[in-house]
């Protein structure tokens, strides 16, 4: 029988039974295969034949098989495709019923309550409680089971049809918003552009270079090099991509562990500052950064020794617990198993490259930086289409299929965020809040720390976008003090909870780790790392340190 089971993987026609073909999402032939995996099937059907007939089959073993598959399909497929039989035990009519008329009369009372005079007589009013209604709904999106990033689109669309009924003609709430998202398409096409390009170099391992030289067994001085190495990455690549990167490397270098959770907690705190110091490191620092608020060279300038302090006080801290003896000796065999693609090196350079690049065209041609971004997008996928030409096994390296996994649902929170804080400001409520918090908190030094603390809890984009709604220019100057510190405490201050930063989330998801354990380990921690970082930034503001000999030289870069 167990002969009869091979032949039948290597390619006799085999009739699958009745329940594999309930059961079992939908895959290709057997045929298409290659004859290494056509065998290996044929030996998973020789195991779920020799067992007894009631067993039901592995559904992990299936899904390898669609994994499996994913190598020879074009660049459109996808493994989700799914039989509607595959959900049937859990379908439930009547509850879905429930939820669709329970989604429609909120829809109805919705659009009644907007079209209400009330709303058009108490615009501001009305405004805010949709925004904190959304707010709210962004925050606890796990416990409400909806997605923030179509909460955040909802509650930019309910926001405009507001400004449009209690603006004074909708022709002036079109040109608002005209306006608002020529400033947010900047944003979003240049994180576009930067996901995809980090995507395609991570595709073709291109990240095994640096991973490759992390060979030190022993734990604390593991504890610092984990950190600096994610610091100097989340500078050149972003925050939430280094962290990725990074706790995928973690699982290779340690065990399941207390350590290597607070491995994951080291990548956080030095992703948030390492992109706090540049600004193509963090996406609030990329904002104040398009829209003229801060500039490349001040920026690295006043904000590495910072950033780097709010890194050094958690990991010095960090070292002294117990947690930090906690490597097993054992080495791991996975990275030294793990291949580059071809050309991986090649792709690895221009894409850092082009990123690289962005600041030093923005200078050059005076252009958006999504522009330069763009034009590095370009460069890498032409070059990606041509060394992987004719070979169709490779459809997975090119920038297609990178596009179908970058995060699309983050840059729509974006969107939806920015275009959200884009109608508060047309309406004049963030002026308000400015007016207010001048009022009351005098000190622009303690305005900027008091919003890294509040970016701990509350999304530092939406902070950050009403920050510079609040505060414009004239009354802030570019590169001003107040700019800065913003930049650094939004950046490093969502460190201190989890749910704080995309790092934070990130990691959270990737080794399920609970929100009180970072809580209790990690948090005093970070919050030691992010007041001596601030203070390091008053102290270096009133030593007034000098721009080092060569960037100050560099003649296309005056400090753009």
């Amino acid at each position: 029988m167990a002969l009869s089971c091979l032949l039948a993987g290597a390619g006799a026609p085999a009739l699958p039974s009745p329940a594999s073909l309930r059961l079992r999402p939908p895959a290709v032939a057997a045929g298409s295969l290659p004859p290494a995996q056509r065998w290996r099937r044929g030996l998973r059907g020789c195991r779920a034949s020799s067992s007894s007939p009631k067993a039901p089959p592995e559904e992990p073993t299936d899904y390898d098989e669609l994994l499996e598959a994913t190598g020879n399909c074009d660049p459109l497929c996808s493994v989700d495709d799914v039989s509607p039989e595959y959900f049937q035990p859990s379908y439930k009519p009547k509850d879905d019923l429930l939820k669709a008329f329970a989604i429609m009369a909120t829809a109805l009372a919705g659009t009644a309550a907007i079209n209400h005079s009330w709303v058009a007589a108490n615009q501001d009013i009305a405004m805010s409680l949709v925004f904190a209604l959304g707010y709210v709904g962004i925050i606890f999106e796990e416990s409400l089971a909806f997605n923030k990033s179509g909460v955040g689109l909802l509650m930019a669309v309910c926001l405009w049809v507001i400004r449009s009924i209690g603006a004074s003609s909708p022709d002036v709430a079109v040109e608002e918003l005209t306006h608002t998202t020529a400033e947010v398409s900047e944003i979003v096409f240049f994180l576009l552009g930067a996901m995809t390009i980090v995507e395609i170099v991570d595709a073709h391992q291109g990240f095994k270079l640096v991973t490759d030289n992390i060979s030190t067994r022993n734990s604390k001085t593991l504890l610092w090099v984990v950190g600096i190495v994610t610091f100097f990455l989340s500078a050149i690549l972003d925050n939430l991509t280094s962290t990725i990167v990074m706790v995928s490397l973690l699982r290779k270098l340690a065990p399941p562990s207390e350590y290597r959770k607070l491995l994951g907690a080291v990548v956080v705190i030095a992703a948030n500052a390492g992109g706090a110091w540049t600004p193509i490191g963090d996406v609030t620092t990329t904002m104040l950064w398009i829209h003229g608020q801060i500039t490349t060279v001040k920026t690295m300038q006043d904000l590495f020794i910072p950033s780097a302090v709010s890194l050094a006080v958690p990991l010095a801290l960090m070292s002294l617990t117990s947690e930090a003896d906690g490597l097993s000796q054992e080495s791991s065999s996975v990275l030294s198993s793990e291949r580059m693609a071809p050309r991986g090196q090649l792709v690895l350079a221009v894409g850092v490259g082009a990123l690289v690049f962005v600041p030093v065209f923005k200078a050059l041609t005076g252009l958006p930086p999504f522009v330069g971004m763009l034009l590095g997008l370009g460069i890498l996928w032409i070059l990606t289409d041509a060394i992987h030409y004719g070979d169709s096994e490779r459809q997975r390296l090119k920038v297609p299929q990178a596009l179908s996994r970058i995060d699309t649902q983050g840059i729509l929170f974006f969107l939806g965020i920015l275009l959200s804080v884009g109608s508060l400001e047309s309406a004049g409520i963030l002026r308000q809040l400015a007016n207010y918090l001048d009022a009351n908190i005098p000190n622009a030094d303690l305005t900027a720390s008091a919003i890294g603390v509040a970016s701990a809890i509350i999304d530092n984009v939406p902070l950050v976008a009403a920050t510079m709604g609040m505060y414009d220019l004239t009354s802030f100057p570019q590169d001003s003090d107040f700019w800065q510190l913003v930049a650094f405490c939004a950046g490093t201050g969502g460190s201190m909870l989890i749910i704080g930063s995309a790092a934070g989330v990130a990691f959270m998801g990737m080794e399920k780790v609970d929100f009180f354990w970072y809580l209790r380990k990690v948090s005093g921690f970070a919050l030691a790392g992010y007041a001596a970082g601030i203070v390091s930034y008053l102290a270096t503001q009133n030593v007034h340190l000098p721009l080092p000999t060569s960037l100050a030289e560099i003649p296309f870069i005056p400090g753009s």
